[in-house]
């Protein structure tokens, strides 16, 4: 499976705590900067279904959604473990 990849904002509260619940969950991850590049804005709307707002958190190409459907998969236990997405 591929890493975690994080589609972000630098002014984003939500991306800071999804980056946060992450990291304290033991998951390494790929930041997007889509603020930083068009590019990967349309990337991340290709890849979320439209999806516009941020973060858009995915665990190789399955789609987990924002901060709040992050911590609602964990709680559901539904995320990979953290052996199944290490780089």
């Amino acid at each position: 499976m591929k890493p975690v990849e994080i589609y972000t904002t630098a002014a984003c509260p939500y991306c800071v705590a999804a980056k946060n619940f992450l990291s304290q969950r033991g998951y390494a991850y790929e930041e997007v900067r889509v603020d930083l590049d068009p590019a990967r804005r349309e990337e991340m709307l290709a890849r979320s279904q439209g999806r516009r707002t941020v973060p858009q958190i995915f665990f190789g190409e399955m789609h987990v959604g924002g901060f709040d459907d992050l911590v609602a998969a964990s709680r559901a236990g539904s995320l990979p473990s953290v052996q199944e997405v290490a780089p």
